[in-house]
Parts: C-alpha cells; sequence; structure tokens
C-alpha cells in the first residue's frame, strides 16, 4: 500500500504546486498582453451586440408580463 502514496506525496509536494503556479502565470501573460488587468475580460463585438439585444428583448418580455399582472391581479407587487 505504501507504493501508492509514494508517487501521491510526490505529485501533491512537486507537481501540483507548479501546475497551478505555471496555469496562473500563464493567465496573467494573457492578461497582460491583451492589457485586460482589473478583471476585465475580451468579448468581441457580435457577442457584445448579441448580449444588448438579448438584454432589451428580456426587458421588453418583462415590461410585458408586468402590464398583464396589473391588468388581472393588481396586488401582485405586494405579495
Amino acid at each position: 500500500m505504501w507504493y501508492l502514496s509514494v508517487p501521491a506525496i510526490i505529485f501533491l509536494a512537486l507537481v501540483l504546486p507548479l501546475w497551478i503556479s505555471f496555469h496562473y502565470l500563464t493567465k496573467w501573460k494573457q492578461m497582460k498582453q491583451g492589457d485586460l488587468s482589473d478583471g476585465r475580460i475580451a468579448i468581441d463585438r457580435k457577442e457584445l451586440v448579441r448580449m444588448r439585444d438579448t438584454a432589451e428583448k428580456l426587458g421588453q418580455r418583462i415590461a410585458s408580463l408586468e402590464k398583464i399582472l396589473d391588468e388581472e391581479s393588481p396586488g401582485w407587487r405586494n405579495r
């Protein structure tokens, strides 16, 4: 059984910390190259326009539902 614990200890002591370090170094370099600091992310303009259009459609749907609920059940907002 001890023969399984030796590779596990080596993995946890050496491989995992290096793996995590290199992962975050890579992410940091990607952010630095793309001038994406302070938690900002890169989004394609088409994707941004699509998201805006979807948000507008959802806003219109919510307004329609609220109008219907106001007509059918005037006190629904107080519940």
